[in-house]
Protein backbone atom coordinates (compact mmCIF):
# COMPACT_ATOMS: atom_id res chain seq x y z
CA UNK A 1 0.00 0.00 0.00
CA UNK A 2 2.45 2.32 0.63
CA UNK A 3 4.49 2.75 -3.01
CA UNK A 4 1.17 2.86 -4.33
CA UNK A 5 0.69 5.91 -1.91
CA UNK A 6 3.56 7.76 -2.79
CA UNK A 7 3.74 6.00 -6.24
CA UNK A 8 0.91 8.34 -7.28
CA UNK A 9 2.31 11.48 -6.38
CA UNK A 10 2.96 14.40 -9.15
CA UNK A 11 6.55 15.88 -8.46
CA UNK A 12 6.42 19.47 -9.44
CA UNK A 13 10.20 19.63 -8.26
CA UNK A 14 13.33 17.70 -8.95
CA UNK A 15 14.59 16.22 -5.66
CA UNK A 16 18.26 16.19 -5.65
CA UNK A 17 20.76 13.06 -5.78
CA UNK A 18 22.31 12.68 -2.54
CA UNK A 19 26.12 13.36 -2.06
CA UNK A 20 28.70 10.91 -0.38
CA UNK A 21 28.46 11.49 3.46
CA UNK A 22 24.77 13.38 3.25
CA UNK A 23 22.78 13.87 6.40
CA UNK A 24 20.08 11.26 6.95
CA UNK A 25 16.80 13.39 7.99
CA UNK A 26 13.21 12.25 8.48
CA UNK A 27 10.83 15.21 8.01
CA UNK A 28 7.08 14.04 9.34
CA UNK A 29 4.04 14.98 9.75
CA UNK A 30 2.12 14.32 12.75
CA UNK A 31 -1.45 12.96 11.13
CA UNK A 32 -1.55 10.78 8.07
CA UNK A 33 -0.42 11.10 4.72
CA UNK A 34 -3.89 12.70 3.01
CA UNK A 35 -3.68 15.30 5.87
CA UNK A 36 -0.14 15.96 5.35
CA UNK A 37 0.31 16.21 1.95
CA UNK A 38 -2.21 18.40 2.24
CA UNK A 39 -0.81 20.88 4.11
CA UNK A 40 1.28 23.54 1.61
CA UNK A 41 3.79 24.46 4.19
CA UNK A 42 4.86 20.54 4.93
CA UNK A 43 4.95 20.00 1.24
CA UNK A 44 7.18 23.36 0.46
CA UNK A 45 9.43 22.39 3.55
CA UNK A 46 10.20 19.11 2.23
CA UNK A 47 10.73 20.41 -1.29
CA UNK A 48 13.29 22.64 -0.39
CA UNK A 49 15.09 19.56 1.87
CA UNK A 50 14.33 16.94 -0.62
CA UNK A 51 16.23 19.66 -3.62
CA UNK A 52 19.75 19.91 -1.37
CA UNK A 53 22.09 17.63 -2.30
CA UNK A 54 23.66 17.29 1.17
CA UNK A 55 20.70 15.73 2.67
CA UNK A 56 18.72 12.02 2.42
CA UNK A 57 15.35 13.16 3.21
CA UNK A 58 12.70 10.26 4.13
CA UNK A 59 8.99 11.44 5.01
CA UNK A 60 6.92 9.90 7.61
CA UNK A 61 3.31 10.25 8.85
CA UNK A 62 1.46 8.56 11.07
CA UNK A 63 -0.03 5.73 8.94
CA UNK A 64 2.63 5.37 6.34
CA UNK A 65 6.35 5.88 5.93
CA UNK A 66 9.39 5.91 3.06
CA UNK A 67 12.21 4.03 4.37
CA UNK A 68 13.88 5.41 7.04
CA UNK A 69 17.76 5.75 7.62
CA UNK A 70 18.53 3.24 10.77
CA UNK A 71 20.78 6.49 12.96
CA UNK A 72 19.08 9.47 11.34
CA UNK A 73 20.62 12.89 12.35
CA UNK A 74 17.34 15.03 12.28
CA UNK A 75 14.15 14.57 12.95
CA UNK A 76 11.59 16.93 12.01
CA UNK A 77 7.99 17.67 12.10
CA UNK A 78 5.58 20.70 10.79
CA UNK A 79 2.81 21.30 13.34
CA UNK A 80 -0.40 22.94 11.91
CA UNK A 81 -2.92 21.96 14.42
CA UNK A 82 -2.37 21.58 18.54
CA UNK A 83 -3.37 18.21 19.68
CA UNK A 84 -1.27 16.41 17.34
CA UNK A 85 1.72 16.92 19.69
CA UNK A 86 0.15 13.29 20.85
CA UNK A 87 1.24 12.26 17.50
CA UNK A 88 4.49 13.65 17.61
CA UNK A 89 5.27 11.96 21.10
CA UNK A 90 4.14 8.61 19.80
CA UNK A 91 6.21 8.91 16.81
CA UNK A 92 9.07 9.70 18.47
CA UNK A 93 8.65 6.63 21.14
CA UNK A 94 8.78 4.41 17.94
CA UNK A 95 11.53 5.86 16.56
CA UNK A 96 13.04 4.94 19.91
CA UNK A 97 13.82 8.48 20.96
CA UNK A 98 13.06 9.74 24.22
CA UNK A 99 10.38 12.61 24.44
CA UNK A 100 11.68 15.57 26.32
CA UNK A 101 14.89 16.81 25.20
CA UNK A 102 16.34 16.32 28.61
CA UNK A 103 17.05 12.71 27.92
CA UNK A 104 18.44 12.55 24.70
CA UNK A 105 22.10 12.33 24.41
CA UNK A 106 24.86 11.60 22.05
CA UNK A 107 23.45 9.04 19.73
CA UNK A 108 20.10 10.82 19.31
CA UNK A 109 19.01 13.00 16.24
CA UNK A 110 18.24 16.66 16.41
CA UNK A 111 14.39 17.03 16.80
CA UNK A 112 13.39 20.20 15.48
CA UNK A 113 9.57 21.42 14.84
CA UNK A 114 8.19 24.40 12.81
CA UNK A 115 4.85 25.65 11.48
CA UNK A 116 1.87 27.69 12.51
CA UNK A 117 1.62 26.28 15.98
CA UNK A 118 4.80 26.25 17.22
CA UNK A 119 5.44 29.65 15.98
CA UNK A 120 2.46 31.59 17.44
CA UNK A 121 3.63 29.83 21.02
CA UNK A 122 6.06 26.73 21.33
CA UNK A 123 6.67 26.97 25.02
CA UNK A 124 3.68 23.91 26.15
CA UNK A 125 5.68 21.77 23.77
CA UNK A 126 9.37 23.11 24.31
CA UNK A 127 10.59 20.24 26.39
CA UNK A 128 10.16 18.21 23.39
CA UNK A 129 11.86 19.68 20.69
CA UNK A 130 15.62 20.42 20.72
CA UNK A 131 15.44 23.12 18.36
CA UNK A 132 11.89 24.97 17.01
CA UNK A 133 11.99 26.66 13.86
CA UNK A 134 9.82 30.72 14.02
CA UNK A 135 8.68 31.91 11.48
CA UNK A 136 8.67 31.08 7.47
CA UNK A 137 10.98 28.74 6.01
CA UNK A 138 12.20 30.36 3.30
CA UNK A 139 15.61 31.56 4.07
CA UNK A 140 14.98 29.85 7.53
CA UNK A 141 15.44 25.84 6.93
CA UNK A 142 18.61 26.38 4.54
CA UNK A 143 20.11 28.82 7.53
CA UNK A 144 19.33 26.04 9.63
CA UNK A 145 20.88 22.96 7.60
CA UNK A 146 23.88 24.99 6.72
CA UNK A 147 24.22 25.95 10.56
CA UNK A 148 24.21 22.82 11.38
CA UNK A 149 26.79 21.28 9.19
CA UNK A 150 29.17 23.76 10.37
CA UNK A 151 28.86 21.71 13.74
CA UNK A 152 28.03 18.23 12.85
CA UNK A 153 29.45 15.67 14.99
CA UNK A 154 30.31 17.62 17.63
CA UNK A 155 28.81 17.44 21.43
CA UNK A 156 25.33 17.94 21.56
CA UNK A 157 25.55 20.87 23.73
CA UNK A 158 28.07 22.75 21.12
CA UNK A 159 25.52 21.70 18.03
CA UNK A 160 22.82 24.10 20.46
CA UNK A 161 24.60 26.32 21.49
CA UNK A 162 25.50 27.27 17.47
CA UNK A 163 22.10 26.45 16.02
CA UNK A 164 20.88 29.06 18.79
CA UNK A 165 23.01 32.27 17.01
CA UNK A 166 20.73 31.59 13.78
CA UNK A 167 18.17 34.43 13.70
CA UNK A 168 14.36 32.26 14.10
CA UNK A 169 16.42 29.29 15.52
CA UNK A 170 15.35 28.49 19.19
CA UNK A 171 16.43 26.21 21.35
CA UNK A 172 14.28 25.90 24.50
CA UNK A 173 16.77 24.27 26.65
CA UNK A 174 19.28 27.37 26.61
CA UNK A 175 16.83 29.18 28.28
CA UNK A 176 15.67 29.21 32.54
CA UNK A 177 12.25 30.03 33.49
CA UNK A 178 11.79 31.46 36.95
CA UNK A 179 8.67 31.58 38.45
CA UNK A 180 6.96 33.45 41.32
CA UNK A 181 5.54 29.68 42.93
CA UNK A 182 4.95 26.17 41.50
CA UNK A 183 1.80 27.20 40.39
CA UNK A 184 2.39 31.51 39.87
CA UNK A 185 2.94 33.66 37.66
CA UNK A 186 6.58 33.73 35.33
CA UNK A 187 8.77 35.77 37.06
CA UNK A 188 11.89 35.68 34.45
CA UNK A 189 12.71 34.39 31.66
CA UNK A 190 16.70 33.90 30.76
CA UNK A 191 19.30 32.62 28.47
CA UNK A 192 21.32 30.08 30.36
CA UNK A 193 24.96 31.68 29.41
CA UNK A 194 25.76 34.93 28.25
CA UNK A 195 26.80 33.78 25.00
CA UNK A 196 22.48 32.87 23.83
CA UNK A 197 20.54 35.49 22.42
CA UNK A 198 18.41 36.98 24.70
CA UNK A 199 15.56 37.22 22.45
CA UNK A 200 14.60 35.63 19.48
CA UNK A 201 13.47 37.23 16.67
CA UNK A 202 10.88 35.19 14.00
CA UNK A 203 12.18 35.17 10.88
CA UNK A 204 10.08 36.78 8.22
CA UNK A 205 10.37 36.15 4.33
CA UNK A 206 10.17 39.67 1.98
CA UNK A 207 9.93 38.46 -1.41
CA UNK A 208 7.73 38.78 -4.02
CA UNK A 209 7.47 34.74 -4.78
CA UNK A 210 4.77 32.84 -2.49
CA UNK A 211 4.46 28.97 -1.69
CA UNK A 212 3.01 26.82 -4.77
CA UNK A 213 2.23 22.97 -4.36
CA UNK A 214 5.40 20.75 -4.99
CA UNK A 215 3.46 17.76 -5.58
CA UNK A 216 -0.29 16.90 -6.66
CA UNK A 217 -2.04 13.48 -5.64
CA UNK A 218 -5.47 11.66 -5.94
CA UNK A 219 -5.04 10.44 -2.34
CA UNK A 220 -4.96 14.31 -0.88
CA UNK A 221 -7.22 15.27 1.25
CA UNK A 222 -8.25 17.70 -1.11
CA UNK A 223 -7.89 15.37 -4.18
CA UNK A 224 -5.49 16.35 -7.12
CA UNK A 225 -5.89 19.66 -5.98
CA UNK A 226 -3.27 22.40 -7.22
CA UNK A 227 -2.42 25.04 -4.30
CA UNK A 228 -1.03 28.23 -4.55
CA UNK A 229 -0.26 31.31 -2.21
CA UNK A 230 -1.35 34.42 -3.15
CA UNK A 231 -1.27 36.97 -0.19
CA UNK A 232 0.65 35.98 2.87
CA UNK A 233 -0.51 38.02 6.27
CA UNK A 234 -3.42 40.01 5.91
CA UNK A 235 -3.92 44.45 6.42
CA UNK A 236 -7.19 44.18 7.88
CA UNK A 237 -5.41 43.30 11.34
CA UNK A 238 -8.52 42.27 13.40
CA UNK A 239 -7.33 42.35 17.02
CA UNK A 240 -7.69 38.89 17.83
CA UNK A 241 -6.60 37.75 14.47
CA UNK A 242 -2.98 35.34 14.89
CA UNK A 243 -3.35 34.91 10.48
CA UNK A 244 -2.43 39.18 10.86
CA UNK A 245 -0.43 40.25 13.59
CA UNK A 246 1.96 36.75 13.21
CA UNK A 247 2.69 36.75 9.78
CA UNK A 248 3.13 40.75 9.06
CA UNK A 249 3.78 42.36 6.83
CA UNK A 250 1.38 42.06 3.99
CA UNK A 251 2.85 40.45 1.05
CA UNK A 252 1.37 39.55 -2.64
CA UNK A 253 2.70 37.53 -4.83
CA UNK A 254 4.14 38.57 -7.93
CA UNK A 255 1.27 37.98 -11.08
CA UNK A 256 4.03 37.74 -13.48
CA UNK A 257 7.50 36.11 -12.08
CA UNK A 258 5.28 34.02 -9.43
CA UNK A 259 1.68 33.50 -9.60
CA UNK A 260 0.91 32.88 -13.64
CA UNK A 261 4.09 30.50 -14.11
CA UNK A 262 2.89 28.53 -10.38
CA UNK A 263 -0.80 27.89 -12.18
CA UNK A 264 0.39 27.20 -15.60
CA UNK A 265 2.80 24.55 -14.08
CA UNK A 266 0.03 23.09 -11.93
CA UNK A 267 -2.53 22.96 -13.85
CA UNK A 268 -0.28 20.76 -16.57
CA UNK A 269 -1.49 17.99 -14.10
CA UNK A 270 -4.76 18.64 -12.86
CA UNK A 271 -7.59 20.51 -13.41
CA UNK A 272 -8.28 21.61 -9.75
CA UNK A 273 -6.80 25.12 -8.46
CA UNK A 274 -6.81 26.14 -4.93
CA UNK A 275 -6.36 30.13 -4.43
CA UNK A 276 -5.06 30.27 -0.79
CA UNK A 277 -3.89 33.65 1.90
CA UNK A 278 -6.34 35.02 4.77
CA UNK A 279 -7.49 37.44 2.19
CA UNK A 280 -6.94 36.60 -1.43
CA UNK A 281 -9.22 39.21 -2.81
CA UNK A 282 -6.94 41.80 -1.44
CA UNK A 283 -4.33 40.70 -4.29
CA UNK A 284 -3.76 44.17 -5.99
CA UNK A 285 -4.44 42.16 -9.12
CA UNK A 286 -7.00 39.86 -8.02
CA UNK A 287 -8.92 40.88 -11.19
CA UNK A 288 -6.42 40.54 -13.65
CA UNK A 289 -5.76 36.71 -11.92
CA UNK A 290 -9.57 36.34 -12.00
CA UNK A 291 -9.40 37.16 -16.03
CA UNK A 292 -6.81 35.43 -16.48
CA UNK A 293 -8.30 32.20 -14.87
CA UNK A 294 -11.21 32.83 -16.91
CA UNK A 295 -9.39 32.31 -20.39
CA UNK A 296 -11.37 29.84 -22.79
CA UNK A 297 -8.52 26.84 -22.15
CA UNK A 298 -8.99 26.67 -18.56
CA UNK A 299 -13.14 26.37 -18.65
CA UNK A 300 -12.77 22.82 -17.33
CA UNK A 301 -10.71 23.86 -14.11
CA UNK A 302 -12.57 23.76 -10.84
CA UNK A 303 -11.51 26.59 -8.87
CA UNK A 304 -11.34 27.21 -4.84
CA UNK A 305 -11.00 30.16 -2.90
CA UNK A 306 -10.14 30.47 0.84
CA UNK A 307 -12.11 32.85 2.83
CA UNK A 308 -12.52 36.79 1.01
CA UNK A 309 -12.93 39.79 2.17
CA UNK A 310 -16.76 40.78 1.83
CA UNK A 311 -16.68 43.86 0.55
CA UNK A 312 -14.98 42.04 -2.72
CA UNK A 313 -17.55 39.70 -3.17
CA UNK A 314 -18.66 40.83 -6.95
CA UNK A 315 -21.50 39.51 -8.54
CA UNK A 316 -18.71 38.91 -11.44
CA UNK A 317 -16.49 36.70 -8.72
CA UNK A 318 -19.57 34.85 -7.59
CA UNK A 319 -20.17 34.07 -11.54
CA UNK A 320 -16.57 33.03 -12.17
CA UNK A 321 -16.69 30.21 -9.16
CA UNK A 322 -19.89 29.18 -10.27
CA UNK A 323 -18.83 28.34 -13.46
CA UNK A 324 -16.05 26.57 -11.81
CA UNK A 325 -17.92 24.36 -9.57
CA UNK A 326 -17.99 26.32 -6.66
CA UNK A 327 -21.22 26.03 -4.55
CA UNK A 328 -20.73 28.95 -1.78
CA UNK A 329 -18.63 31.15 -0.72
CA UNK A 330 -17.06 32.14 2.73
CA UNK A 331 -16.27 35.01 4.44
CA UNK A 332 -15.63 36.40 8.35
CA UNK A 333 -17.92 38.76 9.25
CA UNK A 334 -17.34 38.20 13.01
CA UNK A 335 -20.24 39.36 14.38
CA UNK A 336 -23.90 41.43 13.36
CA UNK A 337 -22.76 44.16 15.56
CA UNK A 338 -21.49 47.46 13.98
CA UNK A 339 -19.74 48.45 18.03
CA UNK A 340 -17.82 44.57 18.62
CA UNK A 341 -16.97 44.81 14.56
CA UNK A 342 -15.27 48.36 15.72
CA UNK A 343 -13.77 46.95 18.99
CA UNK A 344 -12.25 43.88 16.91
CA UNK A 345 -10.97 46.23 13.70
CA UNK A 346 -13.07 44.56 11.59
CA UNK A 347 -13.58 47.33 8.68
CA UNK A 348 -17.05 46.37 7.55
CA UNK A 349 -19.93 47.80 6.99
CA UNK A 350 -23.65 46.08 7.54
CA UNK A 351 -24.64 47.09 3.44
CA UNK A 352 -21.09 45.25 2.73
CA UNK A 353 -22.41 41.98 4.30
CA UNK A 354 -25.75 42.50 2.21
CA UNK A 355 -24.48 43.40 -1.09
CA UNK A 356 -21.93 40.52 -0.37
CA UNK A 357 -25.06 38.04 -0.32
CA UNK A 358 -26.56 39.63 -3.36
CA UNK A 359 -23.95 39.61 -5.55
CA UNK A 360 -23.24 35.54 -4.63
CA UNK A 361 -26.80 35.29 -5.45
CA UNK A 362 -26.89 37.28 -8.09
CA UNK A 363 -23.77 35.80 -9.64
CA UNK A 364 -25.19 31.93 -9.63
CA UNK A 365 -23.65 30.92 -6.21
CA UNK A 366 -25.96 28.42 -4.13
CA UNK A 367 -24.61 29.25 -0.83
CA UNK A 368 -22.96 31.73 1.35
CA UNK A 369 -20.57 30.40 4.84
CA UNK A 370 -20.03 33.01 6.98
CA UNK A 371 -17.88 33.00 9.82
CA UNK A 372 -18.72 34.49 13.36
CA UNK A 373 -17.28 34.48 17.04
CA UNK A 374 -18.69 35.19 20.47
CA UNK A 375 -17.08 35.87 23.71
CA UNK A 376 -15.04 38.84 22.28
CA UNK A 377 -13.36 41.39 24.49
CA UNK A 378 -16.45 43.94 24.98
CA UNK A 379 -19.26 41.89 23.63
CA UNK A 380 -22.93 42.41 25.01
CA UNK A 381 -25.43 40.19 24.95
CA UNK A 382 -27.49 42.96 22.45
CA UNK A 383 -24.17 42.18 19.93
CA UNK A 384 -26.01 39.04 19.67
CA UNK A 385 -29.24 40.21 18.73
CA UNK A 386 -27.33 42.30 16.17
CA UNK A 387 -26.04 39.09 14.78
CA UNK A 388 -29.39 37.08 14.44
CA UNK A 389 -30.97 40.30 13.00
CA UNK A 390 -27.87 40.22 10.35
CA UNK A 391 -28.74 37.11 9.32
CA UNK A 392 -32.45 37.32 8.83
CA UNK A 393 -31.70 40.32 6.72
CA UNK A 394 -29.24 38.85 4.47
CA UNK A 395 -31.90 35.74 4.55
CA UNK A 396 -34.60 38.74 3.24
CA UNK A 397 -31.85 40.66 0.78
CA UNK A 398 -30.67 37.12 -1.15
CA UNK A 399 -34.08 34.57 -0.75
CA UNK A 400 -33.00 31.13 -1.65
CA UNK A 401 -29.62 31.79 -0.83
CA UNK A 402 -28.20 28.99 1.57
CA UNK A 403 -27.30 30.60 4.52
CA UNK A 404 -24.48 29.11 7.20
CA UNK A 405 -23.23 30.81 10.18
CA UNK A 406 -20.27 28.80 11.56
CA UNK A 407 -19.48 30.61 15.05
CA UNK A 408 -16.44 29.98 17.29
CA UNK A 409 -15.28 31.15 20.79
CA UNK A 410 -13.12 33.84 21.14
CA UNK A 411 -9.55 32.42 22.01
CA UNK A 412 -6.55 34.58 22.92
CA UNK A 413 -3.31 34.21 21.00
CA UNK A 414 0.17 35.18 21.12
CA UNK A 415 1.30 38.79 19.75
CA UNK A 416 -2.30 39.79 19.09
CA UNK A 417 -3.25 42.86 21.08
CA UNK A 418 -5.91 40.83 22.57
CA UNK A 419 -3.55 37.98 24.39
CA UNK A 420 -4.08 39.37 28.08
CA UNK A 421 -7.62 38.85 27.70
CA UNK A 422 -9.00 35.18 28.93
CA UNK A 423 -12.03 33.19 27.63
CA UNK A 424 -15.43 34.66 28.14
CA UNK A 425 -17.28 32.02 30.52
CA UNK A 426 -20.77 32.86 28.86
CA UNK A 427 -19.39 31.89 25.11
CA UNK A 428 -20.89 28.48 25.97
CA UNK A 429 -24.50 30.00 26.49
CA UNK A 430 -24.31 32.53 23.53
CA UNK A 431 -23.57 29.99 21.29
CA UNK A 432 -26.66 28.30 22.25
CA UNK A 433 -28.86 31.39 22.57
CA UNK A 434 -27.53 32.02 18.61
CA UNK A 435 -28.40 28.12 18.15
CA UNK A 436 -32.00 28.40 19.68
CA UNK A 437 -32.72 31.80 17.59
CA UNK A 438 -31.77 30.53 14.02
CA UNK A 439 -32.45 27.42 13.53
CA UNK A 440 -35.90 27.80 13.62
CA UNK A 441 -35.77 30.40 10.90
CA UNK A 442 -34.01 28.11 8.41
CA UNK A 443 -30.46 28.94 9.01
CA UNK A 444 -27.93 26.60 9.32
CA UNK A 445 -26.03 27.42 12.50
CA UNK A 446 -22.71 25.74 13.22
CA UNK A 447 -21.20 26.08 16.31
CA UNK A 448 -17.64 25.28 17.24
CA UNK A 449 -17.30 23.23 20.17
CA UNK A 450 -16.70 25.46 23.37
CA UNK A 451 -14.79 22.65 24.80
CA UNK A 452 -12.25 22.84 21.96
CA UNK A 453 -12.06 26.41 22.33
CA UNK A 454 -10.76 25.70 25.78
CA UNK A 455 -8.32 22.91 25.43
CA UNK A 456 -7.19 25.69 22.34
CA UNK A 457 -6.86 28.37 24.99
CA UNK A 458 -5.18 26.14 27.30
CA UNK A 459 -2.13 25.89 24.70
CA UNK A 460 -2.25 29.39 23.56
CA UNK A 461 -1.49 30.76 26.80
CA UNK A 462 0.46 27.96 27.98
CA UNK A 463 3.73 27.65 29.64
CA UNK A 464 6.39 24.99 29.49
CA UNK A 465 5.01 23.87 32.89
CA UNK A 466 2.21 22.34 30.38
CA UNK A 467 4.46 19.33 29.05
CA UNK A 468 3.37 17.54 32.35
CA UNK A 469 0.10 17.92 31.88
CA UNK A 470 -0.02 17.17 28.24
CA UNK A 471 1.85 13.91 29.18
CA UNK A 472 -0.42 13.05 31.77
CA UNK A 473 -3.94 13.94 29.22
CA UNK A 474 -1.99 11.74 26.88
CA UNK A 475 -2.89 9.09 28.68
CA UNK A 476 -5.79 9.66 29.85
CA UNK A 477 -7.18 10.89 26.14
CA UNK A 478 -7.46 13.73 24.78
CA UNK A 479 -11.10 15.28 25.86
CA UNK A 480 -11.62 18.12 28.22
CA UNK A 481 -12.47 15.27 30.94
CA UNK A 482 -8.79 14.24 30.56
CA UNK A 483 -7.49 17.83 30.59
CA UNK A 484 -9.14 19.02 33.96
CA UNK A 485 -8.25 15.16 35.01
CA UNK A 486 -4.60 16.16 34.83
CA UNK A 487 -4.73 19.44 36.36
CA UNK A 488 -6.60 17.70 39.45
CA UNK A 489 -3.34 15.42 39.32
CA UNK A 490 -0.81 18.14 39.35
CA UNK A 491 -2.64 20.28 41.47
CA UNK A 492 0.09 22.42 43.24
CA UNK A 493 2.47 21.64 41.05
CA UNK A 494 1.38 24.43 37.85
CA UNK A 495 -1.16 26.71 37.72
CA UNK A 496 -4.86 25.71 37.58
CA UNK A 497 -7.26 26.24 34.35
CA UNK A 498 -8.22 29.56 35.28
CA UNK A 499 -5.13 30.85 35.36
CA UNK A 500 -4.23 29.53 31.88
CA UNK A 501 -7.72 29.83 30.03
CA UNK A 502 -10.03 32.65 31.75
CA UNK A 503 -7.60 34.94 33.52
CA UNK A 504 -7.32 38.51 32.59
CA UNK A 505 -3.69 38.95 32.91
CA UNK A 506 -1.82 42.16 33.70
CA UNK A 507 -0.21 44.19 31.04
CA UNK A 508 2.94 44.13 32.80
CA UNK A 509 3.30 40.49 33.25
CA UNK A 510 5.60 37.81 32.02
CA UNK A 511 4.23 36.48 29.19
CA UNK A 512 5.74 33.00 28.57
CA UNK A 513 6.71 34.29 25.02
CA UNK A 514 8.61 37.26 26.44
CA UNK A 515 11.73 36.42 24.85
CA UNK A 516 10.50 35.43 21.00
CA UNK A 517 9.58 38.44 19.34
CA UNK A 518 6.67 38.51 17.09
CA UNK A 519 6.51 41.56 14.07
CA UNK A 520 5.13 44.38 16.08
CA UNK A 521 6.72 45.18 20.05
CA UNK A 522 4.54 45.13 22.88
CA UNK A 523 4.37 48.77 22.84
CA UNK A 524 2.13 48.63 19.91
CA UNK A 525 0.15 46.10 20.81
CA UNK A 526 -1.37 47.88 23.48
CA UNK A 527 -1.59 50.71 21.53
CA UNK A 528 -3.91 48.48 19.51
CA UNK A 529 -5.42 47.09 22.44
CA UNK A 530 -6.20 50.80 24.36
CA UNK A 531 -8.12 51.70 20.93
CA UNK A 532 -9.76 48.87 20.81
CA UNK A 533 -11.06 49.20 24.33
CA UNK A 534 -12.34 53.62 23.40
CA UNK A 535 -15.01 51.27 21.78
CA UNK A 536 -15.89 49.34 24.30
CA UNK A 537 -17.80 52.71 26.66
CA UNK A 538 -17.64 54.82 23.64
CA UNK A 539 -20.89 56.61 22.97
CA UNK A 540 -23.30 55.26 20.06
CA UNK A 541 -22.53 58.36 17.49
CA UNK A 542 -18.82 57.16 17.82
CA UNK A 543 -19.96 54.15 16.37
CA UNK A 544 -22.02 55.51 13.82
CA UNK A 545 -21.00 54.36 10.14
CA UNK A 546 -18.72 56.63 8.81
CA UNK A 547 -20.34 59.48 6.96
CA UNK A 548 -23.65 59.16 8.50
Amino acid sequence: MTSSVFAAEHLLFNPATPDHGDIPLIFAFPNEYTVGITSLGYQIVWATLAMRADLQVSRLFTDISEQLPRQPEIVGFSVSWELDYVNILSLLESLDIPIRTNARGANHPIIFGGGPVLTANPEPFADFFDVILLGDGENLLGDFIDAYKQVRGADREIVLKALAQVPGVYVPSLYHVEYYSLDGAIKSIQPIKPDVPATVQKQTYRGNTLSASTVVTEKAAWESIFMVEVVRSCPEMCRFCLASYLTLPFRTASLENSLIPAIERGLKVTNRLGLLGASVTQHPEFNTLLDYINQPKYDDVRLSIASVRTNTVTKELAATLAKRDTKSLTIAVESGSQRVRKIINKKLEQDDIIQAAVNAKAGGLSGLKLYGMVGVPGEEPEDLDATVKMMLDLKKAAPGLRLTLGCSTFVPKAHTPFQWFGVNKQAEKRLQLLQKNLKPKGIDFRPESYNWSIIQALLSRGDRRLSKLLELTRDFGDSLGSYKRAFKELRGQIPDLEFYVYDKWAHDQVLPWNHLLGPLPQSTLLKHLAEAMSYVEAPSKKLEPSGV
